[in-house]
């Protein structure tokens, strides 16, 4: 048995070193196109990299900077991931984010006159609920009548995002109502800064410890074995008894709340307030950490933190050389296709080996 595990484990390590120098190389394959298409436009590339790096971990404002912008992305990393090893697709992380924002939101400006040992984990936990609601929804309509978790977590971005739009507009409008806005945050439910001068707040170290607990809940729990086999082979999960419409419904509620902390920190952390565009698309941009860090915990920290310095770097950039900051929508296009493409390869090139092992 223990020979048994020692193998496992091997092979296991061998199979996570793969994937990390898969995703460095796609990593390494995207900054050197994007670098070519740099200097096409008249610019020296390596000036222009070398004013996003300084601009993301130039000094401690920038490296705040970094750190606020990898928060969110963290949450939506693991939400993408936890759905992903269940074999389903959340594309919806965008929505969960916003019903989360919104839960947070009520929760932090309604709720006067509790401490701030009460109010700010209670907000934090009315985001999770804003977004877990949204997931669930995903889960039920899959398992109940068979609906394609892509195309209802599609749909569902649209009516978070609308229903959002709606509630800054009317109900929850700061008085007399002339901004769409939400009235601020009671200090009691704001996430503390960590980083003194600058923006840097609690949430990161939040997301931090998220990470750690998706890594236990999937590889140290009971519950999280039957997802992971759930996902590699529904047929053997069903032989084996497990509920996997159970585990369905599960991982989406948990998925959506983990991307509903996402919104939570937002307006928490950075925003104070609710306002119609929570997220500049970290709900899709949680996709690509996830397929970097190959839905595992290190690399998921790895990816968040890659986007979170393409992010806080571009605007420095775009000032020191006029590149403009969409080149850093192109950079990440281009890991995901390179990402992408090599699971692809990979995935074709064991299937032909296969056939030629079982004629061996």
């Amino acid at each position: 048995m223990q020979k048994f595990d020692k193998i496992k484990f091997r092979n296991n390590m061998s199979t996570a070193a793969r994937q990390a120098i898969i995703s460095i190389l796609a990593v390494a394959a995207a900054l050197a196109i994007s670098m070519i298409i740099i200097a096409a436009m008249g610019v020296d590339p390596g000036r222009a990299m070398s004013k996003m790096l300084s601009g993301a971990l130039g000094n401690k404002n920038a490296v705040a900077e970094t750190l606020v912008k990898m928060t969110p992305l963290l949450f939506t990393g693991i939400s993408y991931a936890l759905a992903n090893r269940c074999g389903l697709t959340n594309i919806g992380m965008e929505g969960q984010l916003y019903m989360g924002a919104l839960f947070a939101t009520i929760s932090g400006v309604y709720l006067p006159g509790l401490p701030l040992a009460i109010h700010l984990p209670l907000t934090m936990l009315a985001g999770f609920v804003g977004g877990g609601i949204w997931g669930w929804i995903v889960g039920v309509l899959k398992v109940r009548f068979g609906a394609s978790e892509i195309i209802t977590t599609v749909m569902l971005n649209t009516v978070a995002i609308q229903l959002v739009q709606f509630m800054v507009n009317g109900p929850i409008t700061e008085p007399p109502g002339n901004d769409a806005q939400s009235s601020p945050l009671l200090d009691s439910a704001r996430l503390p800064i960590i980083l003194k001068n600058t923006r840097a707040h609690l949430g990161i170290l939040i997301a931090l410890l998220f990470v750690y607990l998706f890594w236990m809940f999937l590889w140290s729990s009971k519950k999280g074995y039957e997802i992971r086999v759930s996902g590699q082979n529904p047929d053997a999960a069903l032989y084996s008894g497990i509920n996997t419409k159970r585990n369905v419904v599960l991982v989406m509620l948990l998925a959506g709340g983990v991307a509903g902390l996402a919104g939570a920190t937002e307006v928490m952390g950075v925003q104070g307030r609710l306002f119609p565009t929570v997220s500049p698309g970290y709900g899709f941009d949680g996709i690509a950490v996830a397929l970097i860090g190959a839905n595992t915990p290190l690399g998921i920290v790895a990816g968040a933190f890659l986007f979170g310095i393409l992010r806080a770097g571009g605007n420095s950039m775009q000032r020191a050389t006029g590149v403009p900051v969409a080149i850093i929508k192109v950079i990440q296009a281009i890991v995901i296709l390179m990402v992408v493409a090599t699971a692809i390869l990979r995935e074709v090139n064991l299937r032909r080996k296969k056939p030629e092992a079982k004629k061996a």
